[in-house]
């Protein structure tokens, strides 16, 4: 960040008064600009015994699959943002029914947050960020060409927590990429 999004002066990165990390601060308007992390929202949408997927037509990951999920808008609940981004990107319609995962990615900043949906029909295509969609099995799944770890470890979970009679508590863990490996990262769950 070099100016002031408020006045258009320059900023520094200082430590302000009353506060213990360095922030971007405006030189003319003392602004303090606080960068916190994205709440990423999306869902697992459920039918039956099958779940929609997408085919990423953006990047990052173009042409691998995911479940649908994206940053929060001002103004939303995290379950409105999931039930969007799956009408955004696979145009269906779910009914959001509870908090899945929570997963912290501290190495980008962001904070996903994954619920249960079912599926309110089968009426769903390609939305303007995928290039296809469609429902999978456990033993259909993608597993070497989903986009994300993230995406992985829920659906890890929801398999192994379905095959286990059906009990679906909320999970919560950490993703860190480890240090100097590229697409390495390692899981932990709380």
């Amino acid at each position: 960040m070099k100016y002031c999004s408020s006045c258009g002066g320059s900023v520094v990165l200082r430590v302000p008064e009353g506060d213990n990390r360095p922030r971007h601060v405006c030189e003319q308007c003392q602004l303090i600009h606080y960068q916190n992390p994205k709440i990423v929202a999306g869902c697992i949408p459920i039918w039956q015994d099958k779940i929609l997927l997408c085919r990423r037509a953006i990047e990052p990951r173009y042409g691998l699959w995911t479940l649908p999920a994206g940053f929060m808008e001002n103004g939303e609940t995290t379950q409105q943002a999931a039930q969007r981004e799956t009408r955004e990107e696979a145009r269906a319609n779910v009914t959001i029914e509870s908090l899945y995962t929570l997963f912290n990615l501290p190495h980008i900043d962001q904070v996903y947050m994954l619920f249960r949906g079912r599926l309110c029909d089968l009426e769903f295509s390609p939305g303007e960020e995928s290039l296809e969609v469609a429902l999978f099995s456990e033993q259909d799944m993608p597993w070497e060409a989903l986009a994300f770890p993230v995406i992985r470890e829920t659906l890890k979970l929801y398999f192994s927590d379905r095959a286990q009679g059906g009990d679906f508590p909320v999970h919560v863990g950490d993703i860190e990429r480890l240090s100097g490996s590229g697409l390495s990262y390692r899981t932990a769950l709380l």
